[in-house]
């Protein structure tokens, strides 16, 4: 089985990829295009089938401790507040699904991937991209930015929506802006009225926008995502700034914990939602793509950190038991493919229903109101969600039986 692998990205796909290759006792060398990783993004919401990956990768406890665990995710609207339904999270999800539900900065997630891999060896390298591959039945070529030729036995593509191994796997094919952008933000809680912010993943629903609010970093930051449809914005970088003004005139007169929050808030950034269509292959050779590279997810399921985590994992484990590393790769795409596509599509879907312009968007939320109005609304969220927080790849493959 091959021991020399090469991952582009060290986002957290990639580096989650490479503890998991590192603890199965492969040699993983990962590849960076940035100088430098800053602390870029905020948010995630790492579900209970993300933590299973994490606990049994051995990081779940020192995630635990850098993070926030949730009371409740809460559908409310955006201007009366009336919940649609609020699922119990907290000991509910724990207890239900064996593993917490948690919010954790990204940066923060990072630093425990970073220092983790470090500890096992993985030489990490910044500031170098790679562009495409080569390869023969004996040899695999990685071609770098810098004209500078790699071999290995193995690619791994983490290299996000845009990625350019993707291009080269399978031609051109470039993303197609939703017409939606986020604005993003963090505040310190001690800056907001204290109980503001309720301990729950908050979503507010209205026309054309949608919000959530919820706390990071054991209660002392609070992170927010502003979704807003708009035709104007095309730019996907994490890091390109926001008008604050902007932001709070898009949601002047939603609801009070929407509007003070915002009010507080100095800074934003601001980026473009892209999507593709749902790939039917991600490997190709001794190559494979990974995480937003095959399966890019919008954000309105908080699902796309815990795809590729369990992405990692799947393919870890295939790596180890299968009798070549085509065949390990090919499993792989066979195990991953249905999950994520089924999800990918379902956040889609949740588009219409977040920001309230289609009928048949319409027509659930209508229904999500009079099923809360008899208690009903919060079993049926809860059994929509199980498929997604109720599924633990760690003991799927323990299950598997390979000849």
């Amino acid at each position: 089985m091959s021991k020399n692998i090469v991952i582009a990205g060290a986002g957290i796909g990639g580096l989650c990829a490479a503890l998991a290759l590192a603890k199965r006792g492969f040699k993983v060398t990962v590849y960076e295009q940035t100088q430098k990783l800053t602390e870029v993004g905020a948010g995630l919401q790492l579900s209970s089938n993300a933590m299973h990956v994490l606990q049994a990768l051995g990081i779940a406890d020192t995630v635990k401790t850098k993070a926030f665990r949730p009371t409740a995710a809460v559908m409310r609207h955006y201007k009366t507040g009336k919940h649609y339904f609020s699922v119990p999270l907290g000991d509910a999800a724990t207890h239900k699904f064996s593993a917490d539900y948690l919010h954790i900065h990204r940066f923060d997630l990072h630093t425990i991937l970073l220092e983790a891999c470090e500890q096992l060896k993985v030489s990490i390298h910044l500031g170098q991209e790679v562009q495409s591959y080569e390869q023969s039945s004996e040899k695999l070529k990685i071609k770098m930015k810098n004209d500078r030729c790699l071999e290995a036995e193995l690619l791994i593509a983490a290299d996000g929506i845009k990625s350019t191994i993707q291009g080269s796997m399978l031609g051109p094919s470039p993303a197609d802006f939703t017409g939606q952008v986020a604005w993003r933000g963090v505040i310190a809680a001690n800056k907001l009225p204290k109980g503001l912010i309720k301990p729950n993943a908050n979503l507010w629903v209205g026309p054309n926008k949608h919000f959530v609010s919820y706390y990071l970093r054991g209660g002392e930051l609070v992170n927010f995502v502003a979704v807003q449809e708009r035709a104007n914005w095309h730019k996907e970088s994490w890091n390109e700034p926001g008008n604050i003004n902007e932001l709070q005139q898009a949601f002047n007169g939603w609801h009070p914990e929407v509007t003070e929050l915002l009010s507080a808030t100095d800074s934003c950034f601001l980026w473009a939602l892209y999507d593709r269509k749902p790939l039917a292959q991600w490997v190709d050779g001794k190559v494979a793509l990974l995480g937003d590279a095959c399966h890019p997810m919008l954000p309105f399921l908080a699902q796309g950190a815990a795809m590729a985590i369990e992405d990692s994992y799947a393919l870890a484990h295939c790596l180890v038991f299968a009798k070549s590393t085509q065949a390990a790769l090919q499993d792989y795409q066979n195990l991953r493919l249905k999950r994520t596509r089924y999800i990918q599509l379902k956040a889609r879907k949740n588009a219409a229903l977040y920001h309230m312009n289609s009928s048949l968007g319409r027509a659930k939320l209508a229904v999500l109101s009079g099923l809360a109005n008899v208690g009903l609304s919060d079993l049926l969220a809860a059994n929509q969600l199980d498929d997604i927080y109720g599924y633990n790849i760690v003991k799927q493959l323990e299950q598997r039986r390979y000849v």
